[in-house]
This record gives structure tokens, C-alpha cells and sequence, in this order.
């Protein structure tokens, strides 16, 4: 069963779900774009110039420890098809698969045994892929990021998130007759996700191009 319990993070940190279509405002939209740019930019160069130091673990873990709020100040409000667009998708996804990683994996296996495509390959997680294995998953693919290939990274969440999407929309098909508003809040869902995985497969084309920026 979906969970659909409030609690609250350990860390003074917004819901996830909360911050999907979140946009904070901004004096000057010009310097939060040129800030979002650059910063995305430096964090990259920077955990690149070095993959196997402590600086990408701690990149892989900055939303456990800090949450996530400082990061959706910085790049919330960047086009979802540049790099600070991609990197806060990939954040965001991540801090959604701690915060629930049971609904997580409820969503994929069943996404997994629907989809007809070879997204769960690409997306490359176990089968079946319970809770901590999707932990896991989204945590390798976001250091895949700062260590490896970046598109193939883009394209393996682009996957997750689509067989996410196709989970969530075959369980707001179940819940349509019996729990109306769970089955709305699913459909939701599965269509940010399906969104999601749109934008980052066209950010993966554009790296490959060096057009994303």
C-alpha cells in the first residue's frame, strides 16, 4: 500500500513531493540563472577533476545531510534541459527514493512487470529491486554522474523514472474505483515523472553534443 504518511525529515528540509513544481522568487531572474549556470558548472568540473576523492561522496550524500533546500535555491528554477536543470532533477529524485523508499519500490517493481521497453535494463536495477536496492540504484546513478559516463547516467534516470511512471499510473488505474484522491495523487506523479524522464533523456542528447549548458 502506497504511503501517504507527514512525517517529517530529521533534517529541517521541505517534502519532496512539495518541491516538484516549487519556483522561488527572485529579484533579478538573470543573476539566478547566471548563479544556477555556474554553480552547476564548478560542482561539476570540480568532482570531476578529481572522481575517486571524498568530494563526490559527499556530493552523493549532501542531501542526507544538509537537505535539500539549499540545492533548490541554486538550480529549482533553471530550464529543465541545461545542466543545473538536470543535476536538480537528479536531487530531487534521489531525496524522493530516501524519504520512501518502500512507495519507491512499490512504484517500480510494478512499473517493471507493466513497461514494455528496456528501460528497468538500462535503469539497471536488481530484480526484484526492494527498497534498499533502489537506494542503491539512485545513489550509483547519481555518482555516475560526477565519475562516469554523465549521459549514460542522464539516460539510466531517465529509465528509473520511467519505469516509476509506469508503476504509478497502473496503480492509479487500481486505486480509480476504491480511492479516488490516492488514485489523482498517483496519476500526478506519474506524470512529473514521465516529464522528468523526457527532459533528462534530451539532456543526455545534448551532452553528447556539448550543447548542454
Amino acid at each position: 500500500m502506497v504511503s501517504d504518511d507527514s512525517r517529517e525529515f530529521h533534517k529541517p528540509v521541505r517534502r519532496p513531493a512539495e518541491l516538484f513544481d516549487r519556483r522561488f522568487a527572485a529579484e533579478d531572474p538573470a543573476e539566478v540563472s547566471r548563479v544556477a549556470h555556474s554553480t552547476a558548472h564548478a560542482l561539476l568540473s570540480r568532482a570531476r577533476e578529481d572522481p575517486q576523492g571524498e568530494i563526490v561522496d559527499r556530493l552523493v550524500s549532501f542531501t542526507a545531510e544538509h537537505g535539500i533546500d539549499d540545492i533548490a535555491e541554486l538550480w529549482s528554477r533553471a530550464p529543465a534541459r541545461s545542466l543545473p536543470g538536470a543535476l536538480w532533477r537528479l536531487y530531487l529524485i534521489q531525496l524522493m527514493i530516501h524519504d520512501d523508499p518502500h512507495t519507491a519500490a512499490l512504484l517500480y517493481e510494478r512499473g517493471r512487470v507493466e513497461i514494455a521497453s528496456v528501460d528497468p535494463v538500462v535503469a539497471g536495477a536488481p530484480t526484484p529491486a526492494g527498497p534498499d536496492e533502489l537506494v542503491g540504484l539512485v545513489d550509483t546513478i547519481l555518482r555516475g554522474l560526477f565519475q562516469g559516463d554523465f549521459a549514460v547516467a542522464l539516460e539510466r534516470a531517465a529509465a528509473f523514472c520511467r519505469v516509476q511512471a509506469s508503476g504509478a499510473s497502473h496503480l492509479a488505474d487500481d486505486y480509480e474505483a476504491t480511492a479516488p484522491d490516492r488514485a489523482s495523487a498517483l496519476t500526478t506523479r506519474a506524470l512529473r515523472l514521465a516529464d522528468y524522464a523526457t527532459d533528462l533523456s534530451a539532456c543526455a542528447a545534448l551532452w553528447r553534443r556539448e550543447f548542454l549548458t
